[in-house]
């Protein structure tokens, strides 16, 4: 739609995560004829590649797509530290990475109630420095999975689009508040964010969250300038972005250019039509964008990270080790996590290691380990894992019952099967 009246060349080559097999066959039905090669060329011949200066990434990381570039490491290495490494730390890119100068670096404010100012990187770097320890995970964390019960349309994540890391900055609330901004302003109900990440025609990556999330100074919300004790790398928003602990991760808004409090939502596709869930039988010809609320915190969550799917482990005295991770959103603290190797007759609680945090601020993520008994009989045996929050809250068994168009919020059971050698 966004190309409407004009070539959609310039769009495609900027969504190259469209050129797959899957989208290739959709699109067929619609063939009204093909263009030449020359033709073809002509439509872009006057774009630059968009993609010509990204970063350099670690090779261990596996891409999902190359543009925009999307990747997550091997699920096993996650559980290897508390802290995920911040080159082993999972990306999520929108749109291509832009070229951003530190030092004629500017953050445009404005809104309501709330005195019109820029504010340059050593201006935010005056305000308090606040470190806390917040997971971010994507909306489409463990989306492979939902897609084996019946297609979806987004990116095949694993379950390593989570990440768990030490983040520093000013809270937006000190900020605000210094520019006049009222907590209790009733003509305030959300705070926008764009990022200088933009699309062919200037368009950049935008977001919001209300504002009892961002004026709350336990919200903990954070325009973070580092990450794991060093200035945030390209691919994770240098020189500066939003934090929201406990809030999915396309709220986080990378290379921020400007914040702007408002009396309603931002009006961007990602927060207007993308990372909203719905129900089971609400297919592409039926949804209704405007009936579901944009997704903020989420949902408690655990997957089995070593071994892996397909793996194969020799018992030691009879039993299997297990090592994962589990969270939860809106500071909720996970308590238990379960795992069952016969379908649920009977569980194993696991072992926590997670940050000390008053409530609501559980942050963080929680590593966990078990050993689970395995029938000395068996060659292959499934394993399921559960986790379980502070306000009971607990993760559905199967995908069929929270399956939805998008692939998001799977928190359903985590399930692996592996090979028991002798």
């Amino acid at each position: 739609m966004i190309a409407a009246g004009g070539s959609v060349e310039p769009f495609w080559m900027m969504y190259a995560i469209h050129k797959t097999p899957t989208i290739l066959a959709m699109l067929e039905q619609y063939r009204i004829g093909n263009i030449s090669a020359e033709d073809a060329k002509v439509a872009t011949s006057n774009m630059e590649d968009p993609y010509s200066k990204e970063p350099l990434r670690h090779p261990a990381l596996r891409p999902n797509s190359l543009q925009p570039y999307n990747a997550e490491p091997p699920s096993v290495l996650l559980v290897d530290s508390f802290y995920t490494p911040t080159a082993l730390f999972y990306v999520r890119n929108h749109l291509p990475v832009p070229e951003v100068d530190e030092q004629s670096y500017e953050l445009q404010i404005s809104g309501v109630g709330i005195k019109e100012t820029t504010l340059t990187l050593d201006d935010i770097k005056k305000f308090p420095k606040y470190t806390l320890t917040a997971c971010i995970q994507c909306a489409g964390n463990r989306r492979g999975e939902m897609s084996t019960v019946k297609p979806v349309k987004g990116l095949d994540w694993g379950s390593a689009a989570i990440g768990n890391a030490q983040w520093s900055g000013a809270r937006l609330y000190d900020v605000l508040t210094s520019l006049g901004l009222k907590e209790d302003d009733p003509k305030v109900k959300h705070i926008k964010f764009k990022g200088m990440d933009t699309d062919v025609i200037n368009v950049p990556y935008g977001a919001s969250i209300p504002v009892e999330k961002g004026m709350n100074p336990r919200g903990d919300v954070l325009l973070a300038y580092e990450m794991n004790g060093e200035p945030l790398t390209i691919d994770h928003g240098f020189p500066l972005r939003v934090i929201v602990p406990g809030t999915v991760g396309a709220r986080n808004v990378k290379w921020l250019s400007s914040i702007k409090v408002s009396g309603c939502e931002s009006p961007a596709h990602w927060q207007q039509y993308d990372y909203k869930g719905f129900s089971p039988s609400v297919d592409w010809d039926t949804v209704d964008w405007s009936s579901a609320p944009a997704i903020q915190e989420l949902p408690v969550i655990s997957a089995i990270c070593d071994p892996v799917n397909g793996a194969s482990v020799k018992p030691n005295q009879g039993k299997v080790k297990l090592r994962g991770y589990a969270f939860s959103g809106g500071g909720h603290q996970v308590v238990r996590v379960d795992v069952t190797a016969d379908k649920g007759h009977t569980w194993h609680t696991a072992t926590l290691e997670q940050e000390s945090a008053r409530p609501p601020r559980h942050w963080g993520w929680t590593l966990w380990t078990v050993d689970v008994p395995v029938s000395p009989k068996a060659s292959r045996v499934e394993f399921w894992v559960k986790a379980v929050d502070n306000s009971y809250n607990t993760q559905p068994e199967t995908i069929n019952n929270i399956w939805n168009l998008r692939g998001i919020l799977n928190n359903a059971y985590h399930r692996i099967k592996v090979n028991i050698t002798k």
